[in-house]
């Protein structure tokens, strides 16, 4: 039997974790461990500077006070006791296109999966006026799980899944969204008159492309994203090389 690992990034008792166990259930043995509480746009951190306190709080279902990326590694050093066959996390409210996978928590725990050689999955459900279809994003997940669990995936490899609002059109298989993107942070006074800073959401002016991820769910489809902890710009490759450095034991 599979066994398969599921984490997020909004928090052990969010809805949309629960919808994927029920949706996975039927393809092996589930079991949940994701952050305490909410730690979205968390990235890919790793919690150095302070303790990690694993709690069961029923049966396959734990807690860490971390990140994702904490919750994947001490589920598999003290949960688990060895590697899953698959990790999904999700389902994370709101989508995770172009380079907000850079900020999400939730492609952080697949990402952290595929670091290890494990196949992974982060799937992400559309924020449509603050409502979100858990069910659908959930059997999408499972459809996607069993193909995976039964054909295997690229070692070192993630996909990202971005699941439409509402009744979609099928999947497609696409590349990163690119945008213009400004961060907005505005200046406010608390009652106390002290002044405080506030990150808000980011303005986006998104660059047309037939493949893009952004493009397929607007379209209506389910956007399927392959991506690798491998950041190297391999196209940048020949500027690096031909920059005029000069050594320093060059100089002397």
């Amino acid at each position: 039997m599979s066994r398969i690992l599921i984490t997020n990034d909004d928090g052990v008792h969010s809805e949309g974790i629960h919808a994927l166990v029920e949706a996975l259930a039927p393809l092996g043995e589930v079991t949940i461990v994701a952050p305490v509480q909410e730690a979205s746009a968390i990235g890919h951190a790793l919690t150095l500077r302070h303790p990690l306190r694993l709690e069961r709080l029923r049966p396959s279902v734990y807690t860490v006070d971390g990140t994702p990326t904490d919750c994947v590694n001490v589920a598999i050093a003290h949960v688990l006791h060895g590697r899953p066959d698959l990790i999904v996390s999700g389902i994370n409210k709101g989508w995770n296109l172009g380079d907000d996978v850079t900020y999400s928590g939730t492609v952080a725990g697949a990402l952290e999966g595929a670091l290890l050689g494990i196949p992974s999955l982060a799937i992400s459900t559309q924020n449509k006026d603050n409502q979100f279809e858990f069910g659908p994003a959930a059997r999408v997940a499972a459809t996607i799980a069993e193909a995976v669990l039964d054909r295997g995936m690229p070692r070192f490899t993630l996909l990202n899944i971005n699941v439409p609002f509402g009744p979609h059109r099928g999947f497609r298989a696409t590349v990163q969204a690119r945008r213009n993107h400004v961060t907005v942070v505005s200046r406010r006074v608390d009652p106390r008159h002290r002044a405080y800073h506030w990150i808000e959401e980011g303005e986006n002016e998104w660059e047309p492309h037939d493949r893009s991820d952004y493009q397929a769910v607007r379209d209506g489809y389910v956007s399927i994203t392959p991506l690798e902890p491998d950041m190297t710009a391999h196209e940048a490759l020949r500027y690096v090389e031909g920059l005029p450095l000069v050594s320093p034991l060059e100089v002397r």
